[in-house]
C-alpha cells in the first residue's frame, strides 16, 4: 500500500476541489475524503495491487489540498513513467525545484492522510 501512495505522490494532477496551498493550516485527519480527479484516475488505472477506490480516492484529496490542478496534471506522467520524477527531482530548473517541493510536501500529506 505504501507503493501506491509514494507512487501517486508521484502523482499530481488537475482534480476535483481548490489545489490551495493552506495544507498547513488544515488539519490532517484519518478519515480523509473521498476525492476524484486525475490523480486518483491515474492510480486506479495503475497495476499496483494494492490500489482501491478509497486508497487512490485519499490521495486524490491530499492532491487536491496540497497541488495546484497544473501541478497534478503533471504528477499524473509519474505513474506511466516513474524515471521522470528522479529527473524532475535531480533538475537544476527552477520550475523543477518548485514542483518537487510541492510534491514533496503533498506525498507528506498523503502520507498522514491515507498511510
Amino acid at each position: 500500500m505504501r507503493q501506491i501512495i509514494l507512487l501517486g505522490l508521484v502523482v499530481l494532477l488537475a482534480g476535483c476541489g481548490s489545489g490551495n496551498r493552506s495544507d498547513d493550516r488544515r488539519g490532517v485527519s484519518r478519515s480523509a475524503a473521498i476525492a476524484y480527479g486525475p490523480i486518483s484516475k491515474a492510480c486506479l488505472s495503475s497495476d499496483r495491487k494494492a490500489r482501491s477506490s478509497q486508497l487512490c480516492g485519499c490521495i486524490q484529496a491530499a492532491a487536491d489540498q496540497t497541488l495546484s490542478r497544473s501541478e497534478q496534471r503533471r504528477a499524473v506522467q509519474f505513474y506511466s513513467d516513474p524515471h521522470s520524477a528522479q529527473e524532475i527531482r535531480q533538475s537544476d530548473q527552477s520550475t523543477d525545484e518548485v514542483f518537487w517541493k510541492a510534491y514533496k510536501a503533498y506525498g507528506e500529506r498523503a502520507e498522514k492522510m491515507c498511510g
